[in-house]
């Protein structure tokens, strides 16, 4: 029962971290803070957790690990780079469409801090852009996709992707929409990033 109790206080703090360094990042969270939204006080805080970077490594580990394992299935699967491209976009719109946060928290704090993501590189998770560049080496040498390199594509995949996540309030006032409408547009996005990679990139 104890282990239990300890397991759920965990996740308590862990989550109440989430949501103070989303909204003010790690320079601007303080550990009170921390404290009173997770329910507990200070001294329970520092037991689980001794200081406010551990606690949010610990955050941004759960986040980043939450998104590795979409990006690492769809790379390392045998379908062809088209049908990767289609089921990349779908899943991973429809992953951030219910984990908003993690775009931007990931990449606000790796500007923070770039080295840390080295920490998790032995993640087996981690993703693994090999045999994407070997499927990608291979379709261009049979002539089924223009040439273009494993890297570049897959940046564009990323790009078009992440940014409307990332850059939400502006691009809800360039096209005027309210959060219902723009919701709409991110949603139509799984075959409209998909088919204009594509339409980019195949040779008929």
């Amino acid at each position: 029962m104890k282990k239990k109790k300890d397991e759920n206080t965990e996740v308590q703090i862990l989550e109440a971290a989430k949501t103070i360094f989303q909204s003010k990042g790690m320079d601007g969270a303080r550990m009170q803070e921390i404290a009173d939204e997770a329910g507990i006080n200070k001294a329970m805080l520092h037991y689980y957790f001794r200081n406010k970077q551990l606690l949010f490594e610990a955050v941004f580990k759960n986040a980043f690990l939450l998104l590795a394992p979409q990006l690492s299935a769809v790379l390392n699967d045998n379908s062809s780079i088209e049908v990767k491209v289609r089921n990349f976009t779908s899943n991973y719109i429809s992953f951030i469409l219910v984990h908003p946060y993690i775009p931007s928290f990931i990449i606000q704090e790796l500007n923070r801090n770039p080295d840390f993501i080295l920490k998790l590189k032995d993640n087996p998770n981690f993703p693994n852009l090999e045999k994407f560049k070997k499927q990608v080496e291979e379709e261009v040498q049979q002539g089924l996709i223009k040439p273009i390199s494993a890297e570049q594509l897959f940046i564009n995949i990323m790009a078009l992707n992440v940014f409307p996540f990332v850059a939400k309030p502006l691009l809800k006032a360039i096209t005027a929409t309210n959060d219902e409408q723009y919701q709409k547009l991110v949603e139509a996005r799984t075959t409209e990033v998909a088919d204009f990679i594509i339409n980019s990139i195949k040779t008929i």
